[in-house]
């Protein structure tokens, strides 16, 4: 994954709400945009916009059953996103590691 790939994902991720939908999409699995807005603090429309976000993203999955969309976890550009993020800390260890022998050889 390259970076401007894994922007919408973060950009999504960044938002608490939308987080919160993610998590209870893992706990629970599939649920009904009705029942993702049951006892949330914001409207049904605006859970559906943040839905519509998280579906840009490829993070969830969305398919019409009736009248009513059901709603499922995509967890694979999650595990890309993960991925992704290993390989930039790595090569900042990397870039830390040569920085922490240069010092060390400039005062030895």
């Amino acid at each position: 994954m390259r970076a401007p790939d894994a922007v919408p994902i973060f950009a999504a991720l960044g938002d608490p709400t939308r987080a919160g939908i993610l998590r209870r999409l893992a706990r629970e699995g599939r649920l009904s945009l009705t029942q993702l807005a049951r006892g949330a603090p914001i409207t049904r429309q605006a859970v559906s916009r943040h839905v519509a976000v998280l579906e840009a993203a490829g993070l969830v999955a969305a398919r019409r059953h009736g009248r009513e969309l059901q709603l499922t976890l995509r967890p694979a550009p999650l595990a890309e996103a993960a991925n992704w993020l290993a390989e930039v800390g790595a090569a900042w260890d990397g870039a830390l590691d040569r920085l922490a022998r240069q010092v060390e050889e400039d005062e030895g």
